[in-house]
């Protein structure tokens, strides 16, 4: 998961690069596509390095052993859970006492 999201980061780098002002060699219209593709390309790459956090916090959980169980009541995650979501830290209790 992590190797894809860093590969599918470096694919889109070039998305996200500044868009050129130069209106004699793109119109209007055409710069504000442009921009709004380079906003879009930035929300996903925040989405994907958001998405590294998470997995880059599962593997330490995993690698100290706690991977599984709740940061929150230390009890176990159901298994159909961590199978939907591997990078998952709470359990639905918990999870679900966050969003109210």
């Amino acid at each position: 998961m992590r190797a894809a999201a860093v590969a599918a980061s470096e694919a889109t780098q070039q998305d996200r690069n500044p868009v050129t002002l130069d209106q004699q060699s793109v119109g209007r219209l055409s710069r504000m596509d442009a921009m709004a593709q380079q906003n879009m390309a930035e929300a996903q790459e925040r989405a994907r390095q958001a998405e590294i956090v998470r997995i880059d916090a599962a593997l330490r959980r995993l690698d100290d052993g706690d991977y599984g169980y709740c940061a929150e009541c230390d009890e176990p995650i159901a298994v159909k859970r961590l199978d939907a979501d591997p990078t998952a830290a709470l359990c639905i209790s918990c999870q679900s006492s966050r969003e109210r």
